[in-house]
């Protein structure tokens, strides 16, 4: 990117204001959540967000790419990234929007009238941490804002497009249309974050519509080796480096851009796969002492 900026990252997913507490294990039995994990709230998990207020909490600007956005301006010149999403008529919109000012990142939020602003409970038991997301207003991002003569000019002045995996569950439409819009242009990029192993789950196809427009896909362990479940026939089951080089593999809009394929694995080196090579590179990861661990948040 130039030193201007311009707004050459543009990002997309659910916006979220993060309730997070320290708690115990029988914090988690009480909501059936596994220690590193990210679930939608169904109607058992609505009382965990009171419970949460109630301990000693902080209410962080929140949403996995909101973070990404966040993180990359960052160390990016200024006014180099631009985040899209949803959310409600509230004090908690206000809140993310001061957060993101303070970081640098211009947002752009469509806003519904009906929904609170979507919040997610984090609940922290050690070094690790377990998000439960009530989409609320998230959940309603639509087509319409993203072609919004506003909103589109910045998309097509864009250069890099991300996108988290947990969009999959609100607009495909929109996923789509920043895809197709990388696709038709020789020096733009597509990148996809398959953000959870529920979103190979039980948002399959939505996922597979995607991939022939992947630049970049990015996950960790435990998510793609969700996704080569779901995929089945041969790369079910296969090792981290296997899966990696399959994705690279497949089927791909701009033939002119190879595909490069990124898998964390924590402590474990990082799987960096791209099309057309015939092995994988990995990447050692430099270990911290536990202790010095506040939580695993972004880190693969």
């Amino acid at each position: 990117m130039g030193s201007t900026g311009d707004f050459q990252l543009l990002c997309l997913e659910n916006p979220l204001l993060d309730i997070q507490a320290e708690c115990d294990d029988a914090m988690l039995q009480k909501y059936s959540l596994k220690p590193n994990d990210a679930i939608l709230a169904e109607e058992s998990h609505m009382p965990l967000y009171d419970d949460l207020l109630s301990r000693k909490h902080a209410l962080i600007a929140g949403g996995a790419a909101q973070n990404t956005a966040r993180g990359a301006q960052y160390i990016l010149p200024a006014d180099s990234v631009l985040y899209i999403g949803c959310v409600g008529q509230d004090e908690y919109a206000e809140k993310l929007r001061s957060a993101c000012a303070a970081a640098g990142l211009r947002v752009e939020y469509r806003v519904d009238d009906t929904q609170p602003t979507g919040r997610c409970g984090v609940v922290i038991t050690g070094n690790n941490r377990s998000l439960c997301t009530h989409l609320a207003a998230a959940n309603e991002y639509k087509m319409e804002h993203l072609k919004s003569p506003k909103i589109w000019d910045l998309v097509q002045k864009a250069k890099f497009y991300y996108v988290g995996g947990f969009h999959l569950t609100v607009c495909v439409p929109a996923v789509m249309a920043l895809a197709e819009e990388a696709a038709a242009h020789p020096d733009k990029v597509f990148i996809m974050n398959l953000s959870a192993p529920f979103i190979a789950q039980f948002f399959k196809q939505q996922l597979e519509d995607t991939s022939p427009y992947w630049d970049y896909v990015i996950g960790n362990e435990t998510e793609v080796a969700a996704w080569a479940e779901a995929q089945g026939g041969d790369v079910k089951g296969k090792s981290v480096p296997e899966i990696a080089m399959h994705m690279a593999g497949l089927k791909k809009v701009n033939a002119g851009r190879k595909r490069t394929v990124v898998i964390t694995q924590g402590t474990e080196s990082t799987v960096v796969a791209v099309q057309g090579e015939e092995k994988v590179r990995e990447y050692p990861v430099r270990t911290i002492a536990k202790e010095e661990i506040y939580d695993t948040n972004g880190a693969g």
